[in-house]
């Protein structure tokens, strides 16, 4: 079995609207912080130098939100509220693992400007690739926005689903939908300028929107689709971070590829 990585890392030299401040402690560091932790809370006396070199294990201190990265919505994302079930929307540590491991299928919608692709666009991608979708599988764009990840550009210029396309998704099932862009939803200029053409409030955000009335979950900010073989026929494992009461957790998304 072969393992791709789908998966962009959190970087705090990347850019990013909400920055991550990524703090490293260093082995010596960590010495003398295991000394002073030791003697506060246990009471215990220790001499650091009397360990290799004096050091000890280094420690990484983050802070940056759960939707850096390549991470899995929750429900809980969407909104408070929800049309279905309880009426209560479920959290990231309360979701199926079953729904993260499973087979994937790739559509391409690269070459597109920024905007939206509906219904009609995934079936004809569909048709394409001889695939017929089925309740359990991952379903995942490929913008091609992955090529701008770590730069502004990222957040503005790539595609997502309009309200017929991602009906059209849990109509057939799917409960997991990914992408390699910033949101499964078009960039906030363009959902912004269409609201203001039109007026409709439909047009803003019916990704997101869509799930406080049909239970899913986004797996938002994959990245390494081209290096996939085929558009289908491998296993997407995307296990979600156990971040009780969280609307998303971090994920190391790979493909898992019979040999």
């Amino acid at each position: 079995m072969r393992i791709i990585d789908l998966s962009s890392p959190v970087d705090s030299g990347s850019f990013e609207p909400d920055p991550v401040v990524h703090e490293v402690m260093s082995p010596r560091e960590g010495a003398l912080h295991m000394r002073d932790e030791m003697r506060e809370h246990f009471g215990i006396e220790f001499d650091p130098d009397v360990l290799p070199d004096g050091e000890f294990l280094s420690l990484d201190r983050l802070s940056l939100t759960t939707h850096t990265g390549t991470h899995v919505d929750a429900p809980s994302h969407y909104g408070s509220r929800t049309t279905y079930g309880t009426g209560v929307p479920r959290h990231i540590d309360a979701m199926p693992l079953e729904w993260f491991l499973a087979p994937g299928v790739v559509l391409d919608v690269r070459g597109r400007e920024a905007g939206t692709v509906d219904a009609a666009d995934l079936r004809k991608e569909l048709d394409r690739i001889g695939y017929a979708l089925a309740p359990s599988d991952i379903v995942i764009l490929h913008t091609g926005a992955a090529a701008w990840s770590g730069t502004s550009r990222y957040f503005t210029d790539f595609v997502g689903l309009d309200a017929s396309a991602i009906a059209f998704l849990l109509d057939a099932g799917i409960r997991v939908v990914g992408t390699d862009a910033f949101s499964l939803d078009a960039p906030f200029g363009t959902i912004i300028a269409e609201y203001r053409r039109t007026g409709d409030p439909a047009v803003l955000w019916p990704a997101h929107v869509a799930g406080r009335h049909r239970e899913y979950c986004q797996i938002e900010r994959l990245s390494g689709l081209e290096n996939l073989p085929a558009p289908y026929g491998f296993q997407v494992s995307c296990f979600p971070v156990k971040i009780a009461g969280a609307g998303a957790g971090w994920a190391r998304a790979v493909a898992l590829v019979d040999d």
